[in-house]
């Protein structure tokens, strides 16, 4: 056979492979078609090609791997960091036919052994490991013997140092080139600059795989940000006030934060909950199943609770506490809308967040090149909240998107500000601190400039900047120093919790002194316009979630009582059975026959067998 006759007899193969998988996704998960990039990145993976696939939240990344397992003969092994987020997986493929299994420090020795029993018997489809877990001798020795489907390495920014949550243990995950060195490896995330997936390959040992990199745009999400007064903990209460009766997720910095966050949550009458690794983890499980079996609450946590989220109906993310990097944001905030329905991401911050984040990256025993890129990446993410273009637009910049346009969703799309030159007052500002000596917070500070300072010295009353800036008001001084905290123009000395104000960078403040560098800041829209412009569309944005017709509206809520009912007595999330978003399309089509109810997207042949006859009865009722 010629070569070309070869690579046609290959394309030929692929192609039916393809068909096979596209026959699993309609049958075993309910969809009609492949989105985005899954399907290149399926067929690379069904070729027995290694591949590296960036693909957003919501985007069907777990579908790249679990369809070529069940498509390649063998057992498809996933390493996945959280236990919540392996068991979460596993109880959405049992609900689809699927067997698949995780392996954990959770499960009795028995389990483990009946576990084995199935995989020595080509009884199991799916298994999910932790990486320490599968990098353990015992582990590796009995799965070298097993035949492989592939290997699929789920949130594989963790291997990476210049990532937002980097791990140490998946480094150890470069080893399985060798360990299975004729099976298909499939690195998958939702987040991961262009140095970010260099490291990946290079740590993973893919250097020669095809990389995927799907557009990171989220349309049915509107991003807004706002700088915060105090902790911003009243702020939290107002926002989550305005959107009653949703799923949300409130992000606070700290243990301390989240509890008494949540506590005044629930003191306002919301259904809070709070969770954070200082929890007994008994607690932090059950916390966790509330929230994911809950038509509408709202989890106050840390960072931890993060990757371990596959809630599709989160209405709203806010983050009390802003993170440090725009990966970890958008990995946070994607954890709203994931049913593609309205939804957003909304952040507060200060100028104490950025020094508090800045004393933490500074603090930390790492390598200068990494502590250098990770305080750019915090500078960056600054920049985009505090800025005033397009803010998904700027994400998706950063993620090395060209030709991106601007969203019209996010806050300033809807209201843009007003860009005001204050270089003459950040001059004064600047000359005040000066001569101040970096001695005294903020207050004191905007005291100074207003000729207000209580008990002033004569020495202090007599400088040159001494009640030189009475054209702002002391909240207009106050957002002014942020400006330049944000800039780098001043400093913060954190001074056992009692800031200092210093002068930043010395050139940059020497080029303000001069003119050669402009200061510009953000006008903040008349209180008419934020009405009109801003807190009205994204309060509409957020909805309340999918929209049912009101002559649809008693079925569909039939359904989701049933479905909650179900997921009690199986102890499962109510979305594993079956999403809101599919409830409602059978809702809207009142489908007669288990044929026509088979047509309604995520509802595969497993589900129809378990489900069918009564979803079928409650249509007839209703």
């Amino acid at each position: 056979m010629d070569a070309d006759s070869q690579i046609c007899a290959a394309e030929g193969r692929e192609a039916q492979s393809l068909d096979a998988a596209r026959t699993v996704l309609r049958r075993t998960f309910g969809h009609r078609d492949f989105r985005g990039l899954q399907p290149g990145v399926i067929g690379e993976v069904l070729a027995g090609r290694s591949a590296l696939a960036v693909l957003p939240t919501g985007g069907g990344k777990s579908l790249c791997y679990q369809i070529p397992a069940l498509v390649r003969p063998g057992l498809g092994l996933v390493v996945s960091p959280l236990i919540a987020l392996m068991a979460d997986q596993v109880a959405a493929l049992q609900q689809s036919g699927v067997a698949a299994e995780r392996l954990d420090s959770s499960l009795s020795p028995e389990a483990r052994g009946d576990i084995w029993r199935r995989i020595n018997d080509g009884a199991l489809n799916l298994l999910y490991v932790s990486p320490e877990g599968l990098m353990q001798p015992a582990m590796l020795e009995r799965l070298v013997r097993l035949p492989l489907a592939l290997v699929a390495i789920d949130e594989a920014h963790c291997v990476s140092q210049w990532g937002h949550d980097f791990r140490p243990e998946y480094r150890m995950l470069g080893r399985l080139a060798q360990a299975f060195p004729h099976v298909p490896r499939l690195a998958v995330t939702a987040t991961a600059d262009a140095r970010t997936r260099e490291d990946i390959r290079a740590e993973l040992q893919l250097q020669d795989a095809r990389e995927f990199v799907d557009s990171f745009a989220r349309p049915e999400l509107a991003l807004s940000a706002e700088r915060k007064r105090g902790q911003g903990h009243d702020r939290v209460l107002e926002l989550v006030a305005e959107r009653p009766s949703r799923s949300g997720v409130v992000y606070a910095g700290s243990r301390d934060g989240v509890d008494r966050l949540a506590g005044k949550l629930q003191a306002a009458g919301v259904p809070a909950l709070a969770y954070h690794a200082g929890l007994d983890k008994h607690l932090r499980a059950a916390r966790l199943e509330e929230f994911l079996d809950a038509d509408a609450a709202v989890m106050v946590a840390t960072i931890a609770f993060g990757m371990g989220v596959d809630k599709p109906d989160v209405r709203y993310v806010i983050h009390a506490d802003p993170p440090a990097a725009i990966e970890s944001y958008w990995q946070e905030i994607g954890r709203a809308g994931r049913d593609g329905e309205p939804a957003e991401g909304i952040t507060l911050y200060s100028a104490s967040d950025l020094a508090w984040a800045m004393r933490r990256i500074d603090g930390r025993e790492i390598d200068a090149a990494v502590k250098s890129v990770q305080m750019r990446k915090l500078r960056q993410f600054y920049a985009m909240l505090d800025g005033t273009g397009c803010r998904a637009a700027a994400v998706r910049r950063y993620f090395g998107e060209t030709g991106v346009q601007s969203c019209g969703v996010c806050d300033l799309c809807l209201a843009p500000p007003e860009a005001a030159d204050v270089t003459e007052a950040a001059q004064k500002a600047l000359s005040a601190v000066h001569r101040l000596g970096g001695r005294f917070g903020r207050g004191r500070v905007v005291d100074h400039l207003l000729g207000k300072t209580k008990d002033a010295l004569p020495s202090e009353a007599s400088m040159s900047t001494y009640g030189i800036g009475r054209e702002f008001s002391a909240g207009g001084w106050r957002d002014l120093l942020d400006q330049l905290l944000f800039e780098g123009l001043l400093r913060e000395d954190p001074n056992d919790g009692r800031p200092l104000v210093g002068l930043g960078e010395a050139d940059e403040v020497r080029a303000v002194y001069r003119g050669e560098r402009r200061v510009a800041m953000r006008r903040a829209p008349t209180v008419a316009d934020s009405d009109a412009g801003g807190r009205r569309a994204r309060k509409r944005r957020g909805g309340d979630g999918l929209a049912v017709d009101a002559a649809d509206a008693a079925l569909f809520e039939a359904l989701r009582a049933w479905r909650r009912e179900r997921a009690a007595e199986q102890h499962v999330p109510p979305y594993v059975i079956f999403h809101d978003a599919t409830l409602a399309d059978i809702a809207r089509r009142r489908p007669a026959s288990a044929d026509a109810l088979k047509g309604v997207s995520g509802v595969g042949q497993s589900k129809l067998q378990r489900y069918g006859a009564a979803v079928l009865e409650l249509v007839r009722q209703h």
